[in-house]
């Protein structure tokens, strides 16, 4: 009998839902096949939740990082010292996240997001740390200051790709994963890009955060929903969802630095922690 897939989410923001609702999350997420999950940091405050929450539950996985559109004030040494400190010697970080550049016309100013997005990246240099980074609208200066900055040293994925295929190419050039996620399942031009994007590039996540704008409960996106953004993956490529977990879940863990993880394992973990915390 075949191994169920595993799947592995790159990148969420599940540090924003209330503590209640985490529980139910990582059921659901277990019943998908999801192996290990992501929590990328917004804020110091967001980071701070993010690693409390890895330390509680061995699915998760927490990122540091300042979120571009949190990105109103430079990052002094003050600053600088409190992401070092939390992602230092930390075995449940793994990476730096969520940064980057937002050039939207109600983002920060621009110069200022640069000095943040430029002071990640020499701390993920330091820390030996990759970078998953957001870029919108702004994928000229994001890719400059990675390659002026030689971020490619440490390497990482562009979170929630959505852009062309010469978008695609320079960041894998750059030594960057394409990170994919729910809007290949409903854009025809994603796909046709998707479809040329080798395999060995591609990690999978669902950027699942609050979303009380949808009607029901059971729309927001969680990490539970991996498992349908790898079945249009397969369907794209001709290939078994299978073989898209199995390869997506390697890149993921290369790039983090993790084992390959296994559902029951995980299960019976996460489980021996939730009895142990009530």
């Amino acid at each position: 009998m075949a191994a169920a897939p595993v799947f592995c989410d790159a990148h969420t923001h599940l540090d924003q839902y209330a503590p209640d609702e985490i529980p139910g999350i990582l059921q659901r997420s277990r019943d998908a096949g999801v192996g290990y999950i992501l929590l990328a940091g917004t804020t110091i405050e967001s980071t701070e939740r993010c690693i409390g929450l890895a330390a509680g539950h061995p699915m998760f996985y927490a990122g540091v990082g300042i979120h571009p559109m949190q990105a109103d004030r430079p990052v002094d040494d003050d600053a600088y010292a409190r992401l070092e400190a939390l992602a230092r010697n930390n075995r449940r970080v793994v990476c730096i996240s969520e940064v980057g550049l937002d050039y939207l016309p109600t983002s920060p100013d621009h110069e200022v997001q640069e000095q943040v997005f430029r002071q990640h990246i020499h701390l993920a240099k330091s820390l030996g740390l990759p970078i998953i980074f957001h870029s919108r609208e702004s994928h000229p200066a994001v890719f400059k200051a990675l390659r002026e900055e030689n971020a490619g040293l440490v390497g990482g994925a562009m979170h929630y790709f959505q852009g062309d295929a010469e978008t695609a190419r320079e960041a894998i050039a750059g030594g960057f994963y394409i990170s994919l996620a729910r809007p290949l399942t409903r854009l025809p031009e994603l796909q046709a890009v998707a479809r040329d994007i080798p395999m060995e590039h591609i990690v999978l996540e669902t950027d699942a955060y609050p979303q009380p704008f949808k009607k029901y409960r059971h729309n927001w996106t969680e990490p539970r929903h991996l498992a349908g953004v790898a079945q249009c993956l397969a369907d794209i490529k001709g290939i078994s969802v299978e073989e898209v977990a199995e390869i997506t879940t390697a890149n993921l863990s290369r790039l983090l630095g993790l084992d390959v993880p296994s559902p029951d394992i995980t299960a019976r973990a996460e489980s021996g922690t939730e009895s142990e915390t009530g």
